[in-house]
């Protein structure tokens, strides 16, 4: 997972930057998302990785998944991660691709995991909240996981905030074990 995340860094930080000079990331990010999810199927994974399947073959397949939407810039980064074998990449370098999107718009991704679901109003109110603490604007996702017992846990790039009820209580009995 490491070395994907760093494989993939600098073809990301290339096609931010050919998007943004062209004034085109949100074209790219529609461009990027569905090749992402078609690279990750179990059918494609095959076809990158047969030794007989050649560059046209692949961009044939890419054009028939994006159809008239793909921008020629992002044909021309599908061929070079073709040439240089790393389209295994793609879901790698979209996420990346989007984080640099957010990170150029002062937003921050927050996932909030709950017990139960949360009110849209007491959404607003945390992302108030947080948007006072971090210093940036907020972009939520939201999940359940009922073994939280109670409250929530809020991950915000590598800072965790745990206020549920199974974290306090883990955090007891690791203090009566002292």
């Amino acid at each position: 997972m490491l070395a994907e995340t760093t494989l993939a860094r600098p073809y990301a930080r290339a096609a931010f930057g050919l998007a943004d000079q062209a004034g085109t990331l949100d074209r790219w990010s529609f461009n990027l998302a569905p090749a992402a999810i078609a690279v990750d199927t179990p059918a494609m994974q095959r076809v990158i990785g047969h030794p007989r399947v050649v560059e046209a073959q692949l961009l044939g397949l890419f054009e028939e998944v994006l159809g008239d939407s793909a921008d020629p810039a992002f044909r021309s980064f599908l061929k070079v991660l073709m040439h240089y074998r790393r389209l295994e990449l793609l879901p790698e370098i979209a996420a990346q691709f989007e984080q640099l999107k957010r990170d150029r718009s002062h937003k921050l991704m927050v996932n909030v995991t709950s017990a139960v679901a949360i009110e849209p109003e007491q959404l607003e109110r945390l992302a108030l909240r947080l948007r006072e603490r971090f210093g940036s604007e907020i972009e939520m996702q939201t999940d359940i996981d009922q073994d939280l017992i109670g409250g929530l846990v809020v991950r915000a790039g590598d800072k965790v905030i745990d206020a549920s009820v199974r974290g306090r209580l883990e955090q007891l009995g690791r203090a009566l074990v002292r």
